[in-house]
C-alpha cells in the first residue's frame, strides 16, 4: 500500500526555521511529482510548494523566498525548508504524490502540525 509520512513537525518562535520531511513508500517516486500543502483551522487547504519529477519548483506567493522544496528520489523523500516563519504559517501541513495527466494515483500523508507562535 501507498504511505506517505510526514514529520519535522512542532511549535516554534516567529522568525524561526523548521524543516518537514516526507517519505513515502509503496509506489516508484522518481515518477511522482511531490508536494506540500497545508490547512489553518477554519480554512482550506491551500498549497504551498511542489517538486516535478525533473525538480521543477513552485510556490505560493505567501512563502516564496520563505520556503525551499526538495526531493532526494534515492531516499523516496521530499523535504520543506521553512524559514523566515511567521505566525500565518501556522496549519497542519500534508505531503501529497500525484501524476502530471492523471488524477488517478494522488496520494495524502496524514499531516504535521506547525504552530508559529510566542
Amino acid at each position: 500500500q501507498v504511505q506517505l509520512v510526514e514529520s519535522g513537525g512542532g511549535l516554534v518562535q516567529p522568525g524561526g526555521s523548521l524543516r518537514l520531511s516526507c517519505v513515502a513508500s509503496g509506489l516508484t517516486f522518481n515518477i511522482y511529482r511531490m508536494g506540500w500543502y497545508r490547512q489553518a483551522p477554519g480554512k482550506q487547504r491551500e498549497l504551498v510548494a511542489t517538486i516535478s519529477s525533473g525538480d521543477s519548483t513552485n510556490y505560493a506567493d505567501s512563502v516564496k523566498g520563505r520556503f525551499t522544496i526538495s526531493r532526494d528520489n534515492a531516499k523516496n523523500t521530499v523535504i520543506l525548508q521553512m524559514n523566515s516563519l511567521e505566525p500565518e504559517d501556522t496549519a497542519v501541513y500534508y505531503c501529497k504524490a500525484d501524476r502530471l495527466f492523471t488524477t488517478a494515483y494522488t496520494f495524502w500523508g496524514q499531516g504535521t502540525q506547525v504552530t508559529v507562535s510566542l
